[in-house]
């Protein structure tokens, strides 16, 4: 993995963040994947876990965020960049100068750029890593709750720290057309959010059925294959509204 850092086999792939309401794209999400010279494209689950116990996932977390940031300087300005960032990366030293430099140097305001970490983060270290998360929200930057309605007390981090938005789990979308619980635990999340003034997104939208239901329980954004699958900064396309799926209908 070292010397694939060096040999530049990481790209970037996009995903597009819509309205769940009129579908209109209204951002994107980076992820990373390995172009392995002999094993071909190499999907995160199976790199990023080595690449934290390694510690090289802080200059390939710096690398994102630098790549995503420079190809989202040349994007329309209403589109915002979700990136997600390892509880490791909280670890390097100064990483709100790390970012305030990325994006001076990229042209991208920072109130377009959306940090995703996930409660992993305020578990190890609590009070050190809330302060970096003032300072970086202090900046511009929005912080966002990933993987929302999994962790151990995710009722608590939203006491700890002012999230600017939660991501509701796929595992919760995905089985709430045929689960009355789950169907009720993302109505609750969603009607939290709107109490505390926290936006919400369903990851994982998948079926018209289930957009349908995001849609009466009041989550704002969507993010799914519904939508759009994973895309080289290359064969993105902006159309607003985007280019519907079969059957979907901005509402």
């Amino acid at each position: 993995m070292r010397r694939a850092i060096a040999r530049n086999e990481f790209e970037l792939h996009y995903q597009t963040i819509v309205s769940a309401r009129d579908l209109d794209a209204c951002g994107v999400e980076a992820l990373v994947r390995w172009r392995h010279p002999e094993r071909g494209l190499i999907p995160p689950d199976q790199f990023i876990s080595l690449a934290e116990e390694s510690g090289l996932i802080v200059p390939l977390g710096e690398w994102i965020l630098r790549k995503a940031c420079a190809d989202a300087a040349q994007w329309p300005p209403h589109l915002k960049l979700a990136v997600n960032m390892s509880p490791a990366q909280f670890k390097q030293h100064n990483l709100p100068g790390v970012l305030k430099s990325i994006l001076e140097q990229c042209g991208l305001p920072a109130t377009r750029l959306e940090l995703e970490i996930t409660e992993t983060v305020l578990l190890d270290n609590n009070e050190e890593h809330v302060a970096v998360l003032h300072e970086i929200k202090n900046q511009g930057i929005s912080i966002v709750l990933d993987d929302f309605g999994i962790g151990y007390s995710s009722m608590r981090y939203l006491q700890m720290f002012p999230f600017d938005k939660i991501k509701i789990d796929k595992s919760f979308i995905q089985s709430m057309a045929n689960h009355a619980d789950s169907a009720a635990i993302v109505c609750a999340i969603t009607a939290l959010g709107r109490t505390l003034d926290i936006e919400t997104t369903a990851e994982g939208v998948e079926t018209a059925d289930q957009l349908a239901l995001l849609r009466s329980a009041g989550c704002q954004f969507a993010q799914g294959y519904l939508f759009s699958r994973p895309e080289p900064v290359s064969e993105l396309k902006f159309e607003s509204p985007i280019v519907k799926h079969p059957g979907v209908a901005a509402a």
